[in-house]
């Protein structure tokens, strides 16, 4: 396959900045507790792109920065990790901005501050000019917000049928008007969903079943992020890939690094289940670092699973 018609990543969930905090435990209503450390860096879709840039894919964000020092540092991130940027005039509103509360287990608490990401317009959409073969992704976040839903989920109606769209439906995909996201899942191939999620969306109790009941939703498969235990693969069957050993430090970003990984393997023909183990390999990585785009290079996916297998 040439350079010039290799698929790429056009990502629309909103890149945002990530204000990480790391406590023992969160405080009770009206305490106050003292952060052990504190990082500021782009997340949310950013770590997504990191992600799959670094296997050599070809990532585009699909969003709105806005202008001001949140947009800025963004805009540096992503130019940084050789990531495609909107241009044109973004106007005077800054980025919005997500406190992300790590304790002392590595589990994450969000709090979210919206800025310029939600004035998407559907120009900008269309300026990515999406061709055959390229991957759209997608977050339930988008769809949470009605102004957001409003521009992508019609957008998504006009992409070609060739171009393959993930979907991870997110924490607050159930927030969303029902009838968007049914016609978001109408035209969606991959599922990349947790196994909370999983059982949320489709009101099961077993995350096996209710995987397989959401592939009926979708055209290609399911995925099913389920910590410890590794990931489903719901394709043909129902299938788990075994996860990694590994320390965990910070899960912030781990289900980014696994999609963005997961796509990037999908776009090069590597074969489901090889895509999904990669995928598990990159977020034991990620979850072994602090801060939220943690996601190694192909190079370094190749280094640790070789030494597994000595």
């Amino acid at each position: 396959m040439t350079s010039a018609v290799r698929p790429r990543l056009v990502v629309l969930d909103s890149v945002l900045i990530d204000l990480t905090l790391r406590v023992v435990a969160l405080p009770s209503r009206g305490g106050d507790v003292r952060s052990e450390a504190s990082l500021v860096t782009p997340g949310g879709g950013f770590n997504v792109l990191a992600a799959a840039a670094r296997q050599g894919m070809a990532t585009i964000y699909g969003g709105r920065l806005g202008a001001g020092p949140f947009a800025s540092l963004a805009r540096d991130a992503l130019q940084s990790e050789g990531i495609g940027v909107p241009g044109g005039d973004d106007g005077d509103d800054d980025l919005g901005v997500c406190v992300v509360v790590i304790d002392q287990a590595g589990e994450r608490t969000f709090i979210t501050a919206p800025g310029a990401e939600l004035g998407l317009r559907r120009d900008t959409l269309d300026a990515l000019e999406v061709r055959p073969g390229d991957y759209v992704y997608l977050s339930g976040y988008n769809l949470a917000h009605p102004e957001l839903a409003a521009v992508i989920a019609p957008w998504l109606d006009s992409v070609t049928g060739d171009a393959v769209v993930a979907l991870d439906p997110g924490a607050r995909v159930l927030d969303s008007e029902p009838a968007t996201l049914a016609r978001v899942l109408a035209r969606t191939d991959w599922l990349l969903a947790s196994a909370g999620e999983c059982r949320a969306l489709s009101g099961l109790d077993s995350t096996p079943s209710a995987a397989a009941e959401l592939r009926t939703r979708v055209h290609r498969g399911v995925i099913v992020h389920d910590g410890a235990s590794g990931c489903l693969v719901v394709e043909r069957g129902v299938e788990r890939v075994a996860s990694f050993d590994t320390e965990v430090i910070d899960t912030n970003g781990a289900g980014d690094a696994h999609n963005g990984v997961l796509l990037a393997e999908l776009a090069r023909g590597t074969p489901t289940l090889e895509a999904a183990r990669r995928a598990n390999a990159a977020a034991a990585m990620a979850i072994a670092a602090r801060g939220p785009a943690t996601a190694p290079t192909r190079a370094g996916i190749d280094a640790f699973l070789e030494a597994r297998r000595r």
